[in-house]
């Protein structure tokens, strides 16, 4: 094999990991998002006053290695209006989440 043919397969090989990798992270904040509102719906969080805490709300360093999706899910949802926050920190649905966001039932 020549040496432009293995360049161009490494080339390829790289684009191809790198798009598999996207892939894979776009379907993992996909599920985070949907994740957080089924938290939310299961614990009847739908107003201030039934708030409940989001323990992995907040970035932590004690699970280093891989990456989680939640923390960047809330304060999407937070910023998208879907989800609120209480002053003491407790979050609740403000409001549906869109069906895309869900899995059928």
């Amino acid at each position: 094999m020549t040496e432009n043919i293995k360049l161009a397969l490494a080339i390829a090989l790289l684009v191809g990991v790198y798009l598999l990798t996207r892939r894979v992270n776009a379907w993992r904040a996909k599920r985070a998002l949907s994740g957080v509102i089924r938290i939310l719906e299961q614990a009847e969080a739908r107003d201030p006053a039934s708030a409940v805490p989001l323990y992995r709300a907040k970035v932590g360093f004690s699970s280093m290695g891989v990456r989680d999706f939640r923390p960047g899910a809330v304060q999407a949802l937070l910023a998208s209006g879907v989800v609120g926050k209480t002053e003491e920190g407790k979050y609740y649905l403000k409001q549906e989440g869109p069906d895309s966001m869900r899995k059928p039932s």
